[in-house]
């Protein structure tokens, strides 16, 4: 046996999961079978590590740092960009450690990074009738989407899902686990609230506050011709500050997955709501202001408020994010006059590329009083734009597409949501400079040596920038 696998050998010991090196049968299935799409980047890892349990993540920090192997970490595979392959480094791959608890007296669930939002960890708390604000694609692992602040169930009323982290537990950069809260290693906790896929150190475990099921949750869904949006967004815009926070919002465009009468193929235009209450009289009440749109006589199909179940609207949300196929996203949280806003956003609503199972979406939010916390970008409105196809030969045109519909709102862009951005397609803000200084203040003291790999950029780096801005 050669020196060299010998001391591959002697290092795999160290683990309960397995640890492969670049080179070794079944290295490039490691290296990609985890991502959920299928645009794969071309960056290798040096070795990859399967994780079975929290002691495997210390141990593999510490021999990526003895090593000088910078630290990457695949919770879910979710990433657009694939965050977590880097050249020469250390994956962290975390879907095979996956655990969850509750405790019924402080309604604490307890979930490692891999778990699903969706999929598992709420049928999981469902069986204790509590509830938490996931995702609504039902595979994203919750490791990744608390990072990235977390825009899930009624984000326009309660805010990021990671406002109802209390805790957690991460391997640091010197591969030391410690509890982090708001009264020991503070620092941690701030940061691990919205970083984004930039943060110096593997979160083990997440404590997280929950909610009750809601007793009443209903929804209602109003499909239009494409060309209504240039009246109804505007309305919308207004209408919706008034609106209870129990509703969910979101507008967009796509061709729908489901008949809609007159619109076989086309794009459309749609309003949807969902209301998390107490009683189907409150829900009723509180989704009444979507029908009174001045211009519902426009809609092709109406659905009006109906009973439905977290369970109902993950499948749809499951539906139009087909898993295995090729993704180009973007976003933008605006601010500016509504009808420049909704005039700027005319190509991303009403050009997008036909033959794609893509949409754009507005998701609407309120104002409020976040925590101290690293997510601190807010605005009242986020607009993402999903291209999704199958054939990396229109990989050229879409990208294209993307860049110059995306390019009239620039004007109003304040910055873009970690999760549906590629910092190597598009330098956006996502946090603000305040937030971003005190983030890299804390990553000089707590990883000096760079140990985790930090954001993936242009060449130039994360500056936290809008590219377009004179600096």
């Amino acid at each position: 046996m050669s020196d060299a696998a010998a001391d591959h050998e002697a290092t795999r010991a160290l683990f309960q999961g397995q640890l492969i090196f670049r080179g070794d049968v079944g290295y490039e299935e490691a290296r990609v079978g985890g991502i959920w799409h299928s645009r794969h980047p071309d960056r290798y890892p040096a070795a990859i590590l399967q994780v079975k349990s929290e002691n495997d993540i210390i141990e593999g920090v510490r021999l990526a740092k003895a090593r000088g192997w910078q630290v990457a970490v695949r919770a879910g595979g979710h990433s657009f960009p694939a965050w977590s392959l880097r050249d020469d480094g250390l994956m962290i791959d975390l879907v095979g450690f996956r655990e969850m608890d509750y405790d019924p007296e402080t309604h604490i669930a307890t979930v490692t990074a891999a778990v699903h939002g969706g999929g598992e960890l709420s049928p999981f708390l469902r069986e204790h009738g509590r509830f938490f604000q996931t995702g609504n694609c039902p595979s994203v692992a919750i490791g990744g989407f608390l990072l990235n602040g977390g825009i899930g169930w009624n984000f326009r009323g309660w805010g990021y899902s990671c406002e109802q982290i209390v805790a957690i537990d991460v391997v640091t950069a010197d591969g030391e686990l410690v509890r982090a809260d708001e009264h020991q290693n503070a620092d941690l906790y701030w940061a691990a609230r919205g970083a984004g896929p930039g943060y110096f150190g593997v979160i083990t475990r997440f404590h997280l506050k929950t909610r009750p099921v809601p007793k009443a949750l209903m929804a209602t869904f109003q499909a239009y011709p494409i060309e209504s949006f240039g009246k109804i967004l505007p309305w919308l815009f207004e209408t919706q500050k008034s609106i209870s926070p129990l509703v969910h919002l979101v507008a967009g465009s796509m061709v729908p997955p489901f008949p809609v009468p007159g619109a076989e193929g086309q794009l459309i235009f749609y309003v949807w709501g969902a209301a998390f209450c107490d009683s189907e009289e409150e829900a009723l009440a509180a989704l009444s202001p979507l029908k009174d749109c001045p211009f519902i006589s426009d809609a092709l199909l109406v659905d009006e408020p109906r009973p439905t179940t977290i369970q109902e609207q993950l499948d749809l949300g499951d539906g139009i994010h087909p898993q295995g196929l090729r993704y180009r996203v973007d976003s933008t949280w605006i601010k500016g006059r509504h009808f420049d806003v909704v005039e700027a956003s005319r190509m991303l609503l009403a050009g997008r590329p036909v033959n794609e199972l893509g949409h754009t979406f507005f998701v609407f939010a309120l104002p409020r009083e976040a925590p101290d916390m690293a997510m601190s970008l807010y605005g009242e409105c986020m607009i993402g734009a999903y291209v999704i196809y199958e054939n990396a030969e229109d990989d050229d045109k879409y990208h294209g597409w993307l860049q110059q519909a995306m390019q009239p709102l620039q004007p109003y862009t304040i910055g873009q949501y970690w999760g549906d951005s590629d910092q190597t397609f598009r330098e956006v803000k996502c946090l603000t400079d305040e937030a971003f200084g005190r983030l890299e203040d804390i990553r000089k003291v707590r990883d000096p040596d760079g140990v985790f790999a930090g954001y993936l950029a242009k060449s130039t780096g994360y500056r936290n920038i809008n590219q377009w801005e004179k600096r």
